[in-house]
């Protein structure tokens, strides 16, 4: 248990400090149309990297969760014991609060770095309502959030199923998360994970912390939403189209 553990604080340490220090601090390098800068479409690629390769290097140990709300859709989805639930999601969030802790560091070795806690999606932070970058309401948040995590966890679901291609689904779960990037970043920042939110929230100001409770709540209700689908998929008979 003690590796596994260690699996997911690193994994989830990759996770934050590679997605959300993409957003940080290569995002907007040299200023608005920099072509150095990456943008929301490299911030988006950055994160669906870091899963695609942790999954690749630790995946075997653990499983690969990096995620509370995945950890809850594969024991809702039956893959996963109700036991380890508390210990996972302490090592995700332990290792998100240091790799938000380390990319502080790095951040502030530039002159003049702040965090604006008022500023939408300060430190790469999520948010709704104001905090939203694109100024979402709280519902249309809620639902980006919900509906998000949970087609993550039924592609996660899928790709690790026993009778899916072998070896493909750290891919396809990267692909997965890319494409939940480049769609909701302007509604929430996109958090589908609320270790990744708690990781740079408790840095990111008394707004960015006021609001963390609904990236709790939001992908994990899209999360066990997803394994309970995901379970009554699975009970299909084994060939598709038979009758029986």
């Amino acid at each position: 248990m003690i590796k596994r553990l260690s699996a997911e604080f690193i994994g989830t340490f990759w996770l934050v400090l590679g997605g959300c220090g993409s957003a940080v601090l290569a995002a907007n390098f040299g200023g608005d149309g920099n072509p150095l800068g990456i943008g929301f479409v490299g911030v988006a690629l950055a994160f669906g990297l870091t899963v695609l390769t942790g999954a690749y290097a630790l995946g075997h140990i653990s499983g690969g969760h990096f995620n509370p709300a995945v950890s809850f859709g594969l024991w809702a989805g039956g893959r996963f014991p109700a036991r380890d639930l508390a210990p996972y999601i302490i090592a995700q969030v332990l290792g998100a609060i240091f790799a938000g802790f380390i990319l502080l560091q790095i951040a502030s070795g530039q002159p003049g770095f702040m965090i604006d806690p008022s500023a939408a999606g300060a430190f790469a932070s999520n948010g709704y309502g104001a905090h939203s970058p694109g100024g979402y309401s709280i519902a249309a948040a809620f639902l980006c959030e919900v509906v998000m995590t949970a087609m993550f966890l039924i592609v996660i679901l899928g790709a690790t199923h026993p009778r899916a291609p072998a070896g493909f689904g750290p891919l396809a779960i990267g692909l997965a998360l890319t494409l939940i990037h480049l769609i909701s970043i302007p509604v929430t920042n996109t958090s589908v994970n609320p270790a990744r939110s708690t990781g740079v929230g408790v840095f990111a100001g008394a707004q960015a912390i006021s609001q963390l409770w609904f990236f709790w709540l939001a992908p994990i209700i899209g999360g066990l939403l997803s394994g309970v689908i995901y379970r009554w998929l699975g009970e299909k008979p084994d060939v598709v189209g038979d009758a029986r």
